[in-house]
């Protein structure tokens, strides 16, 4: 992610990733000495031509993610072990080596339980660009991931669920007891895009706002390697824990220190691969050539509920559902309100808008989505200058959300971003919904954390977020 710079204006800035001012990438240049210089001419296809006797194309500069994370300009040093921990190269390396030490009887105990965790929107990615259904798509992608050599193949909706539970019920202890150290609004942090961004630019001003859940990736990686380890009788560390995720910022989510046990000696999640990486690792292949599979439900002996293992969307929003849902839940517990749709109002665009519950014309409740960082940049603003009057907000740095996530299959031929984008949007919304109430009073709380919102249940669900120091080197100098 770039980092933005102290002149940059507000109408300036823009959603797409390209490197900023301070983005560096060593380039070699063949020179030729010339008398008279050389001319730079724009043609139509965006590449620059060199022309002095005739005309060279340029070679066209990439910045990739190896080449952002290898900078010190705005990703640190330490977050560069991304480079080879979390890559698809990583991954068929130690899938290919467990396959090896499961034929070595003398191997035995070094084998690993390969477990994978799915997310929806890369099931959706997926299944545009297969021309499958959303349900074939998940059965295949299983299939595929089981023919790598994957043990256990799970999804996120429990801890999309725990997620939105632990998120609303701290927002009902901040509208209670708003203080210095929780005000309000309260700001989404599941999306690391936006939570990297906060932590490197506006620091601890920003951090009290946001909300402490952890995001679902990070709960199912706490599940696995504590719940899931402790049902196997294996330690955490012979589980190796891969997410499916639209995002490549969940590789830095991922790798934070918060998120590695030095008890264990084991990271929650091991490796994060994108729904890009699938497709590139899938290659000429096709996602169907695979058998059909199922998701597993290690969480309970009984199967507590029997489509309890499927994907699931929530509510109307792409990202969670989060503003949506303790919206609902905040009218009815606060305010004994039943609220059973919404009606949100687009403000500068599609991507900032809000709902207010008001009562004889008294507002008692303000929450907004604010996805994009045009939007983000927008009301950090406001909040520095006290001019935002929201109890929530859903925050994400992604346009449309985490279905537009930076890590999804990119467009076809022929086809643009926006139109990719409604695709997906509208088979996310013909998922079924899933219903957080009903996890509240299964064994997952009662056997795993003591109860619904127990200290235990704090403890492992939540998490801290720390401001990060500019580095002041010479390649961030503003001239």
């Amino acid at each position: 992610m770039s980092h933005f710079s102290g002149v940059l204006q507000l109408t300036d800035l823009d959603d797409f990733i390209t490197p900023s001012q301070e983005c560096i990438k060593p380039v070699i240049i063949e020179k030729t000495k010339s008398k008279t210089g050389a001319k730079i001419s724009i043609k139509d296809d965006g590449y620059y031509q060199e022309t002095e006797a005739g005309t060279q194309k340029l070679q066209k500069v990439e910045i990739t993610l190896q080449d952002c994370l290898a900078c010190s300009g705005c990703i640190t040093s330490a977050e560069g072990v991304l480079i080879t921990q979390q890559s698809q190269e990583e991954l068929l390396k130690v899938l290919n080596e467990n396959q090896l030490l499961k034929t070595d009887e003398k191997a035995s105990d070094e084998v690993r339980v390969i477990v994978f965790t799915i997310s929806q929107q890369p099931v959706l990615s997926l299944a545009q660009r297969y021309g499958l259904t959303v349900e074939s798509a998940s059965k295949h992608l299983c299939g595929y991931l089981r023919h790598l050599g994957g043990d256990i193949i799970l999804n996120t909706r429990i801890a999309d669920d725990l997620a939105l539970l632990e998120c609303r019920q701290e927002f009902i202890e901040r509208f209670r007891n708003n203080s210095e150290q929780q005000p309000m609004p309260m700001l989404t942090s599941s999306c690391p895009g936006w939570v990297c961004y906060a932590e490197k630019t506006h620091g601890n001003f920003i951090l009290p706002y946001i909300s402490t859940t952890r995001s679902p990736q990070q709960i199912m990686g706490m599940l696995v390697k504590q719940w899931l380890a402790k049902k196997l009788q294996v330690k955490a560390e012979k589980i190796y824990h891969v997410t499916i995720m639209p995002c490549y910022d969940k590789k830095l989510e991922a790798s934070r220190q918060d998120f590695y046990s030095e008890v264990e000696n084991s990271k929650d999640v091991d490796c994060v691969i994108t729904s890009i990486e699938i497709e590139q690792m899938l290659g000429s292949q096709t996602l169907e050539k695979y058998p059909f599979s199922t998701f597993d439900y290690p969480w309970s002996d009984d199967n507590e509920s029997s489509d309890v293992g499927n994907i699931c969307g929530y509510e109307s929003s792409t990202s969670g559902g989060y503003s949506e849902h303790i919206f609902k839940y905040s009218a009815k517990q606060l305010f004994d309100v039943d609220m059973t749709t919404l009606e949100y109002k687009n403000l500068r665009n599609p991507d900032f808008r809000e709902v207010t519950l008001e009562r004889d014309g008294k507002c008692l409740l303000k929450f907004a989505i604010a996805n994009g960082f045009r939007n983000i940049q927008n009301l950090v603003q406001k909040l520095k200058r006290g001019k935002t009057q929201y109890h929530f907000v859903e925050v994400m740095a992604c346009p449309s959300g985490c279905i537009n996530g930076g890590a999804q299959i990119r467009p076809t031929s022929g086809q643009n971003v926006r139109e990719l984008t409604s695709q997906l949007e509208q088979l996310y919304r013909q998922l079924p919904q899933s219903n957080p109430e009903n996890l509240a009073s299964t064994s997952v709380y009662s056997n795993f954390f003591n109860g619904f919102h127990t200290e235990k249940a704090k403890m492992l669900l939540h998490t801290n977020y720390h401001a990060v120091e500019k580095l002041n080197t010479a390649l961030n100098i503003k001239w």
